[in-house]
């Protein structure tokens, strides 16, 4: 793992103690289930910093000989169970704040308990910004993952406050519990998305659309009119892409031929896209299995006539000659 990466997470795990200290003691102040949520998501933080950590560190181990694709796929394994963390805090949440809404309790120190969590939230903030435009640079859904929790609990910190500052100017005790809920719904909300990206990302979810059409683009300038492609396969892991495809040409080619063009295609692509990895298989564009061997060709077929291009060249005649099987 690279400093680049490492730095800003050894950064989160810090932020993650010291709100978390600055939080509870608040919360031990005052009294308010506001505050308990608050500084319950911030242990949540706490476990999450330390889990990308561990997950990065593994995600960057290279490929062995039981790990053929690498390690990188524990990052959505680790992003989905900080989803799974921050569900569970958000029914703790959602419990005591129920809880407090059916037997109200009088809140005490709210100024001093109200300075401590603005100054966690400011480091919150200041830390969320950083792992976003790291997650940005290194493609890293578990950077990402603990960048966007971070700025939940900004987001929560500031519906607290908020509600906090109501129960200070008109002494409703109501409002404390209240808040503390849709602070709970928010952290719900957030969780489930975490834990569907990780779900799509370990279901090989294909790239997003307009990097399909930048790989799309890239391969159809380096064809020929008597060449095809179809069967495009992608997948991400971390911060990997993976792509695969068949690449029809004319059976007269020889290999040499055919695998200098190949060539051209992955460094095409290699150069639109950073960090994937190519994968080709050639085929004789005359013989019928070539056509049949894939479940994705009548549905690429179906998706280029949507897109208003050109078909694909067709599938060849059903009896080609005895030499392209």
């Amino acid at each position: 793992m690279s400093f680049e990466v490492r730095a800003p997470l050894l950064l989160s795990i810090a932020a993650a103690v010291v709100t978390c200290g600055l939080k509870t003691t608040a919360w031990l102040l005052t009294g308010s289930v506001g505050l308990l949520s608050d500084a319950l998501e911030s242990l949540i933080n706490l476990s999450a910093a330390l889990l990308a950590y561990l997950a990065l560190w593994y995600a960057a181990r290279p490929v062995d000989t039981t790990h053929t694709y690498g390690h990188e796929k524990v990052e959505f394994f680790s992003s989905g169970l900080e989803g799974g963390l921050i569900l569970m805090a958000a029914l703790a949440i959602a419990w005591q704040a129920v809880e407090r809404l059916l037997f109200p309790q009088p809140l005490t120190t709210l100024g001093l308990g109200l300075t401590l969590s603005v100054l966690a939230a400011l480091l919150n903030g200041i830390v969320a910004v950083i792992l976003l435009r790291a997650a940005r640079k290194h493609r890293s859904i578990v950077l990402e993952a603990d960048g966007k929790h971070l700025l939940t609990d900004v987001w929560t910190s500031l519906a607290v406050l908020l509600g906090l500052g109501l129960v200070w100017a008109t002494g409703a005790l109501w409002l404390d519990p209240v808040v503390a809920l849709v602070v709970a719904a928010n952290i719900l909300w957030t969780g489930g998305e975490l834990m569907w990206r990780s779900f799509e990302g370990l279901m090989d979810r294909a790239l997003p659309p307009e990097e399909l059409e930048q790989l799309r683009q890239t391969i159809r300038s380096c064809l020929d009119p008597s060449m095809e492609y179809h069967a495009l396969r992608t997948r991400r892991a971390g911060s990997r892409r993976f792509v695969d495809f068949h690449l029809l040409v004319p059976g007269r080619m020889t290999v040499l031929e055919s695998h200098a063009i190949a060539d051209r295609i992955e460094d095409a692509i290699c150069e639109r896209l950073e960090n994937i990895e190519v994968t080709i298989h050639v085929e004789p564009i005359e013989s019928v299995r070539a056509w049949t061997d894939s479940a994705l060709v009548p549905l690429e077929q179906a998706e280029r006539l949507q897109r208003g291009e050109e078909p694909m060249l067709g599938r060849p005649d059903p009896s080609p000659p005895e030499t392209l099987p």
